[in-house]
């Protein structure tokens, strides 16, 4: 490993040139390029590509599939398994529509995959003409094979040279792209915002058939004719193989909000991992598990992130440079050529090298950045899953933010905790590992479901959920009441969980509830009385201070001691629960007191209700019951909104879940 720093940035040290395009035609206009060196023509003779079995078996799928009618379909294959030469091998194998319809559009988001994909079609068809619509490059619409970026084509009327009745095939390259709104603009160009008959076949091509925002793929692809991950690329030994280590990096992400695609908001995540305590952790998380490793390749939040990473690991003597979005065009070029020669061993970047970026020589990826992107994670991990000469395997190191929230880690892929550490772990071991724990939710399934098999029921045992709509349900819900009423005479009323009330004259009563904590001598209950001071006595308060009358360690003994109190100090007639007057109609003071709480249609009358029963409502309300409702109704909320967030979690998992077969629209 070089720890020695070189000059640097780099200085660019040939002056800038225009690339050129190819063509294969004699005559070649403004439009139309050939890849050469500056000022020479460069002819490439025709190199013959062989088809790895899966390759083979992908483009019979799709054949199949045309065959049986569909249109719009999708291919999704791993980062590393050869996409650009899959759908450049297509263009050959599809048949035109019509003896006119004989043309090909490729289309991609950026200008490496529009490059690579030129490249590829100029090998695999030296005898066709191959166009690229970019920038400043103008195609002319009319070449066999056009490969173009998504925002040049649609910006303007650049579209409009292009004749859909003339196109055989639409290719979209990383096509979890294609519900964006450029590409549905095109696609409604072509007529391939619904399946038509006349419309150019499409196929979308991606190692990430799903979308983590939730928009639906389905508008515009109907269906994945095939599909094979990185695990089984890695099984078939068709991609290198990959090794594990999570460190838990301490950084603290619990309040950094959701962005608009769902995964976090850059700023804040940027503040709360771009540390100089949580950089340090990083480049020594580095040192400490990967040193010996000769490419890294380093995944950061923003550009902020990148420049601190960056100087941390300069400042422990390596050699770390840094790509980004803003890194001029021959120097970044010159940069990544130095990097895949092997003459610095780390390279920095923020979201450039996430999708078509050939660097087979990477054998270490470090992920300094949480998401909570499935996709994003594989994208990232896929930079170092290339096969290359004198390469092992790729270790991957996640830095994995503690305390977080809808994290996705490393081991998330494999149904594991994302908090789960691992160290030097591979693919395997980490399937073994999701085996075992699959099977002991089995075995946990099992232990917990008990069917009449089982045992022979003695009883009948149920469990029963109360709801309450309004506080007005709340006081009218007698339930409470029953157990205490079935071992005293008197009308206590709950108000609580484990709170009691029986009322006396002037607005005395007696609270009877459970401890807060177990008392000496096992006491678990107790009693208080608060009695309404006489209106000679000056005070703030028409209530004396509560007073403790006694302990107990079951709830019967103390409701038989408040019991025996009451009855000493209260009057009879106010306490019994079966006195007359609580049976009779409830005065008029009662029904305006309660019907203050009502709407005009929900009214009580004095036929709806009891004395007793409406004295019971009153004392509920003066003992909290609104409290208690909110409480309730905020219990719930939070319940509800712990529902939805494990709903909404879930369905994320399913929309990051790529299988053959129809996509949802």
């Amino acid at each position: 490993m070089s720890r020695v720093l070189s000059a640097w940035p780099l200085i660019a040290k040939f002056p800038r040139t225009r690339s050129l395009l190819l063509n294969r035609s004699a005559v070649v206009p403004e439009t139309r390029h050939v890849f050469a060196s500056p000022g020479k023509a460069q002819i490439r003779s025709f190199q013959p590509v062989r088809l790895r079995e899966y390759q083979e078996e992908c483009i019979q799928a799709v054949t199949s599939s045309l065959q049986l009618g569909h249109k719009r379909i999708g291919i999704s294959l791993a980062t590393g398994s050869g996409k650009t030469v899959v759908f450049t091998q297509l263009i050959d194998r599809i048949e035109p529509s019509s003896k006119h319809a004989t043309r090909t559009l490729i289309l991609a988001h950026r200008r490496e995959l529009v490059e690579q994909a030129t490249r590829h079609c100029s090998n695999a068809y030296p005898n066709k003409t191959v166009e690229i619509e970019m920038g400043k490059l103008h195609a002319s619409g009319t070449a066999d094979i056009t490969v173009a970026s998504i925002q040049s084509i649609t910006s303007g009327d650049r579209m409009s040279k292009f004749d859909p009745r003339l196109f055989k095939l639409v290719l979209v390259d990383e096509a979890h792209h294609i519900v964006a709104p450029g590409y549905l603009h095109l696609l409604e160009h072509f007529g391939l915002h619904e399946k038509r008959d006349e419309s150019p076949v499409l196929i979308g091509v991606s190692a990430t058939f799903s979308r983590f925002d939730g928009l639906r793929l389905g508008s515009a692809i109907d269906e994945i004719v095939y599909h094979k991950d990185y695990i089984d690329m890695i099984g078939g030994k068709w991609l290198s193989d990959v090794i594990f280590t999570t460190v838990e990096s301490t950084a603290d992400i619990r309040h950094v909000r959701n962005g608009a695609n769902g995964d976090f908001q850059l700023g804040e995540l940027s503040k709360t991992v771009n540390t100089g305590e949580i950089n340090e952790i990083t480049v020594r998380s580095w040192l400490a598990k990967a040193s010996e490793r000769k490419s890294t390749l380093v995944f950061c939040v923003d550009l902020a992130h990148v420049t601190g990473l960056t100087k941390t690991f300069r400042q422990h003597g390596l050699d770390a440079r840094f790509i980004t979005g803003d890194t001029p065009k021959l120097e970044r070029g010159e940069r990544l050529d130095a990097f895949k020669r092997g003459e610095f061993p780390i390279l920095v970047n923020c979201g450039v090298f996430t999708e078509g970026t050939d660097i087979p020589n990477i054998d270490c990826v470090l992920l300094a950045r949480p998401t909570r992107s499935r996709n994003l994670l594989v994208q990232m991990i896929g930079r170092g899953m290339r096969l290359h000469a004198g390469k092992t395997n790729c270790h991957i190191i996640d830095m994995v933010s503690s305390l977080a929230t809808g994290i996705v880690t490393t081991p998330t892929l494999f149904g594991l905790d994302p908090s789960q550490l691992v160290e030097g772990v591979s693919v395997d071991a980490l399937r073994d590992q999701e085996s075992r724990k699959e099977a002991e939710k089995v075995r946990e399934s099992d232990a917990l479901t008990v069917t009449s098999s089982d045992y022979e029921a003695t009883g009948d045992a149920s469990v029963t959920f109360v709801e309450y709509d309004s506080v007005l349900d709340l006081i009218s819900d007698t339930s409470g009441e029953r157990h205490i009423r079935a071992i005293s005479r008197h009308a206590w009323v709950q108000v609580g969980p484990h709170r009691y009330v029986l009322s006396g004259p002037d607005g005395s009563h007696i609270r009877l509830q459970k401890a807060e904590e177990e008392k000496e001598g096992g006491a678990m209950f107790e009693a208080w009385e608060t009695r309404a001071l006489p209106k000679s006595v000056a005070s703030k308060s028409p209530f004396a201070a509560p007073q403790k009358l006694l302990e107990a360690a079951t709830f019967t003994d103390a409701v038989h001691g408040a019991d025996k109190y009451a009855s000493e100090k209260y009057p009879s007639f106010l306490i019994v629960s079966n006195f007359p007057w609580r049976k009779q109609p409830p005065t008029e003071g009662q029904l305006k007191f309660l019907n203050k709480l009502r709407g005009e249609n929900e009214q009580l009358k004095a036929t709806e209700i009891t004395k007793g029963k409406a004295a019971d409502m009153i004392t509920k309300l003066r003992h909290g019951a609104r409290g208690r409702f909110a409480t309730h109704e905020a219990a719930k909320r939070r319940i509800q909104k712990q529902v939805l967030k494990r709903e909404q979690q879930q369905a994320k998992k399913i929309r990051e879940l790529v299988a053959v077969g129809p996509l949802e629209v």
